[in-house]
């Protein structure tokens, strides 16, 4: 009996996914932006085209300095969009694992506002052509890339 028990608290562990990383206390806070209508959606993705392009310019580098290792503190990001069912879409940080043959391996950091059948925290993958941004957060509570974060902070609407 001791035996099964050891085993279903193995089985248990191995299957709960890892603690998102640690963001500093001095990271700025996460300001969630809602578009209702597909109109919207289309105007803001126009509007924020040209960052995501400059994100996808700069994330080789931010990729290889993932791959060779961050130091302890620091953190690789990825900005995804999530579509549900419903049809409905939510950009979302998604914390990187791992990065192998162009997929990223990551699980999603943002508690859901708009679509359904994701949770925080769930392990999702996704191409490296399908990122919308990235972000490397610091132990000093600063970010590097976030270009469509630091565009809609700074954004008077």
């Amino acid at each position: 009996m001791k035996r099964a028990a050891w085993l279903a608290f193995f089985l248990f562990a191995a299957c709960r996914p890892a603690p998102l990383p640690p963001l500093s206390p001095d990271a700025p806070a996460d300001q969630p932006w809602s578009v209702g209508e597909s109109d919207e959606l289309r105007a803001l993705d126009e509007e924020l085209q040209p960052l995501v392009l400059e994100a996808r310019k700069t994330y080789p580098s931010a990729r290889q300095r993932f791959l060779r290792g961050l130091e302890p503190g620091y953190a690789f990001y990825v900005v995804v969009r999530l579509h549900d069912a419903e049809g409905r879409a939510e950009q979302v940080f998604l914390a990187v694992d791992r990065i192998v043959n162009g997929q990223i391996h990551g699980r999603i950091a943002n508690e859901l506002q708009i679509v359904s059948g994701y949770e925080s925290g769930s392990a999702y993958t996704v191409a490296e052509t399908q990122i919308l941004d990235w972000l490397i957060t610091n132990p000093d509570g600063s970010e590097e890339g976030n270009y469509i974060g630091k565009y809609l902070d700074g954004r008077k609407d």
